[in-house]
């Protein structure tokens, strides 16, 4: 477990990180009029400062033959991060932020367990066990009683 804990420990942070970006954004929508503007800044911001890692770490390119090698599907995390982004925006202020992450972390580990259990795009295999919906069934209850005002 040592070894595991600041793997889990940088987890909790971003779980954190990922609640105020979605605060933040939800106030730029007001500044910039709509939340694909919102998400279009999120995005821009992020990949400049990912721009400035990669060029002051020196890190090579990947070649285009490198890059043709990647399945289509491989490709799709830019949507779904848009997606989840744009949607966050959109929802944060009507759900508050505890009902909007209680349900996208509900959803995020129902998913995850299908996605461990199959070996799904390159995750190890995890089979579901009793241990496993346990946890989920108690998550699922704790969704309840955060939407439940």
């Amino acid at each position: 477990m040592p070894f595991y804990l600041p793997y889990l420990l940088l987890a909790l942070a971003i779980g954190g990180g990922v609640t105020v970006q979605a605060g933040i954004n939800a106030q730029l929508r007001d500044y910039v009029g709509h939340p694909a503007f919102a998400a279009l800044a999120n995005f821009a911001v992020g990949s400049t400062g990912l721009l400035a890692v990669i060029l002051l770490l020196r890190l090579p390119w990947p070649s285009l033959k490198m890059l043709g090698t990647a399945p289509a599907w491989a490709w799709m995390g830019g949507a779904l991060g848009a997606i989840y982004v744009a949607s966050a925006v959109l929802i944060a202020p009507k759900l508050g932020a505890a009902t909007m992450f209680a349900l996208i972390i509900a959803g995020q580990v129902l998913l995850s367990l299908l996605l461990d259990h199959y070996g799904w795009i390159g995750f190890k295999r995890h089979p579901i066990n009793i241990w496993r919906g346990a946890g989920a069934l108690v998550l699922v209850a704790g969704v309840v009683l955060v939407v439940r005002n």
